[in-house]
């Protein structure tokens, strides 16, 4: 890979973010010297580290490197005798301590995350190491008094020496004889030393060493000679406490001089394991995907040298995520892709696209797309943007140029070849010709090839070449924007004429130009403006509907759960059926035995009174029967379904009524809604009504309740008060029938209609709650009321 090519396709603005991911300089720095891999087996394993690392935080978000640092220096120097400071040997230990939590963290998840158990086996914690670190130094990175007998000895007596300066200095300052000479009654230190001050005017009352004077002059900072002995006591013994706090560092720091190369393995992997977690979480930034890796091992037997390099709903992952259009590029069978269209419509960014997504995924990044299958290439080369200089004297088309000549003879069926404006910068007609020579060479060396012109030669070219196809980019000829889409399949046109219309060009201008444009070019352009503006239209029509069928799945999701709320509500109803009959049947018979007692009582033989107990058990049964009818029905022998059969149909579980067949398929009405289901989808179904009618005319009962009335009222065209009586006669003869809501149709008009039944309604006694009806069953429009159980 050359780094030219890699810096033209922006990698290392990509990198640069990868290393934004990184948790501290050592994997910042693996991030920004990664380069694409070439061999698929390492790209399969890069891709795969990351995998692992994002299911990995996936389950443990907290999963982090912790307290890590680039010891590697400091280590260095500590393995050629340099002593270290105290904070360094604490960053190193918490390095070391960082390996071994990470160690610990995956050693269970060996077989989960194999790749990422690789790296973190080479770290080598170095407990002895971190144990000696921590018995000689505290966290503050201060050096305990336990980390040698001879401190703990020294730092006694340096306590203990100390106590005794300041105490006789205290006395001293608190001498009432010495108050008239003293400036303040304190004690202070200069150089190191401990000190009173003194007037300047009384400096020979207290005699001892001037060590300072104030900016004033007025006072000075006096080491009384009385305590001169136990000031130089004490300061011997700092000093021989710093020569021994010394000796433990230099001590400490040969310990890790010796484990010098051990460290820095932990710290490399610690490195490496970061960089998995950062590509895991740039990939989760990007919402990117890992790509499928082709190799051209894996297409021997294929029709072209080349394996296919398909992208699907690809994004250039440095552009704004909210407006970048994503593009589909499949290059299956297709050596050499040629895209044509209008300028700014988004060519040199397919180009980009194509080329970074290839280098990101070579490297072990996850990419912004949502599917991929891409070959890995040896070499990238990218010839995009205008190179002219005026310091090497090269215009446009030299740079170009010398820039084709720096890697065409590289070129081969591993290759992966972008180019922005093949040709451009001197006479067209020449300039199409070596375009078409350019690409025919690079077909013969079998490589990959993008390529973005103008040239209607191009075009024609990639029409009837094998291996060779055009493609795209799209442009809104309503709005005369362009869209940014790229389509595989056909031509672009440059929309010139058009393009500058919009920016203001004269239509005079405009005008005289087509008339000297070749007619059969001009016929050409206005046949691939066609086809372009068909090709938008169906896509239109296309996306509608999906949104029309998006809805009507919505819709169907709605109806089927209010079915399903109807269905409970109805099995509600009969268990709460199942419940009055049980209790008013207890009565039943409690009113018989009193019927009993009262028969024998007034005389009436027992016998008797036996005889009309049974005859009451035997009506009761039957009433209590034909009210607890169950609500499966019986089977029945099959026949074919007719019009007008209710039918239940199993995959709503809604019961409907047949309103027509055709064929192996049936139109239904469930309420309001109207389908058509194949006739498999429905079973006939029968009620329990002439069960119970049977029954009731064998015992003489009639428990059943009156007719229902339809559904639904419609009420339009009536006035308020007309509205509201019939509203109150129909929600009587619902709620008697036992119906468990009704629809009442009052439509939108100005309101008066809808908003008089709701307030008649609101305070309905067979009224449990009403509703506003569902864009499906008519909106404000429709009243859907909810009635309470009979």
């Amino acid at each position: 890979m050359i780094a030219k090519h890699l810096h033209t396709l922006e990698l290392p603005k990509i990198l640069d973010r990868l290393a934004g991911c990184c948790s501290f300089s050592a994997s910042a720095a693996l991030a920004h010297a990664l380069e694409p891999a070439t061999e698929p087996g390492e790209v399969r394993r890069r891709l795969a580290e990351t995998r692992e690392a994002r299911e990995a935080l996936n389950k443990n978000d907290q999963l982090t490197v912790g307290g890590a640092r680039d010891v590697r220096e400091a280590v260095r120097l500590a393995e050629r005798g340099g002593v270290l400071e105290p904070q360094t040997l604490l960053a190193i230990r918490d390095t070391l301590l960082s390996g071994r939590n990470i160690q610990r963290a995956l050693s269970r998840f060996g077989a989960i995350y194999p790749h990422l158990t690789t790296i973190t086996n080479a770290i080598e914690p170095s407990g002895a190491l971190v144990a000696e670190i921590n018995r000689c130094i505290d966290d503050s990175g201060e050096v305990r008094d336990t980390a040698s007998p001879e401190l703990a000895a020294i730092r006694r007596e340096v306590r203990v020496v100390h106590d005794r300066l300041l105490a006789k200095l205290q006395r001293m300052v608190s001498d009432a004889s010495n108050a008239p000479y003293l400036q303040e009654a304190l004690v202070t230190q200069r150089g190191g030393r401990y000190v009173i001050p003194v007037k300047s005017d009384f400096k020979g009352r207290i005699p001892g060493v001037v060590h300072d004077q104030s900016a004033s002059g007025m006072t000075l900072f006096i080491e009384p000679l009385a305590t001169l002995e136990l000031n130089n006591e004490w300061r011997e013994l700092q000093l021989a406490e710093e020569r021994e706090v010394r000796r433990v560092l230099t001590a400490l720091s040969g310990l890790v001089g010796v484990e010098a190369d051990s460290i820095v393995r932990t710290v490399e992997a610690i490195a490496r394991f970061d960089l998995a977690l950062a590509k895991a979480k740039y990939a989760e930034a990007t919402r990117s995907v890992e790509p499928q890796i082709v190799s051209h091992a894996e297409d021997a037997g294929r029709d072209t040298p080349s394996p296919a390099l398909s992208l699907q709903q690809a994004r250039h992952p440095l552009l704004d995520p909210a407006r970048v259009v994503p593009i589909d590029v499949a290059l299956d069978g297709i050596r050499a892709l040629v895209i044509t269209g209008p300028n700014t419509g988004g060519k040199t960014v397919a180009l980009k696209t194509v080329g970074l997504l290839v280098l990101m995924a070579q490297c072990g990044l996850h990419i912004p797309c949502s599917g991929a299958s891409l070959p890995v290439f040896e070499a990238v080369y990218a010839d995009i943007g205008d190179e002219q200089s005026i310091e090497q004297s090269l215009s446009t088309f030299s740079a170009h140029m010398t820039n084709l000549r720096s890697f065409l003879e590289r070129v081969n069926e591993r290759s992966l070849v972008l180019l922005d404006e093949l040709g451009a910068g001197t006479d067209p007609a020449e300039g199409a010709a070596l375009a078409r020579a350019l690409l025919e060479y690079l077909l013969r060396a079998g490589a990959i090839c993008v390529v973005a012109t103008h040239y209607p030669e191009l075009k024609a070219w990639a029409s009837l070449t094998p291996g060779a196809a055009n493609a795209n980019v799209a442009f809104d000829y309503e709005t005369l924007q362009p869209l940014y889409k790229l389509t595989v399949g056909l031509p672009g046109r440059s929309n010139a004429f058009a393009i500058a219309q919009r920016l203001g060009i004269p239509d005079e201008i405009i005008a005289t130009a087509k008339d000297y444009m070749d007619r059969n070019v001009a016929r050409v352009e206005d046949m691939l403006a066609e086809i372009a503006r068909l090709q938008q239209q169906a896509e239109r029509a296309r996306d509608a509907a999906l949104r029309s069928q998006r809805e009507a799945e919505a819709n169907a999701e709605r109806i089927r759960s209010r079915l399903n709320a109807i269905e409970d509500e109805r099995k509600a109803l009969l268990q709460q059926a199942r419940e009055d009959a049980l209790r008013e049947t207890e009565q039943l018979r409690a009113e018989v035995r009193r019927l009993r007692n009262r028969i024998v009582a007034a005389g009436g033989t027992l016998d008797e009174a036996k005889r009309i107990e049974q005859e009451v058990e035997r009506l009761v049964e039957a009433a209590v029967a034909s009210r607890l009818e169950p609500v499966a029905a019986e089977p029945q022998r099959k026949r074919t379904i007719q019009v007008g059969d209710t039918v239940q149909v199993k995959s709503l579980g809604a019961m409907a009524e047949v309103s027509a067949i055709a064929g192996d398929e049936a139109d239904v009405q469930i309420g309001r809604l109207r389908m058509r289901v194949k006739l498999g989808e429905l079973e006939q179904v029968r009620g329990p009504a002439r069960k119970t009618a049977e029954r009731e005319a064998e015992y003489g009962l009639a428990l059943a309740r009156p007719p229902a009335p339809p559904l639904e009222l419609d009420l339009r065209g009536l006035t308020t008060d007309e509205g509201v009586a019939r509203v109150r006669d129909y929600l009587d003869r619902a709620s008697r029938a036992g119906l468990p809501f009704v629809r009442l149709i009052h439509g939108k008009g100005t309101g008066a209609l809808r908003r008089a039944i709701r307030d008649a309604i609101r305070n309905d006694p067979a009224v449990q709650s009403f509703e506003t009806g569902l864009d499906g069953e008519g909106g404000d429009g429709v009243t859907v009321v909810k009635l309470k159980a009979a």
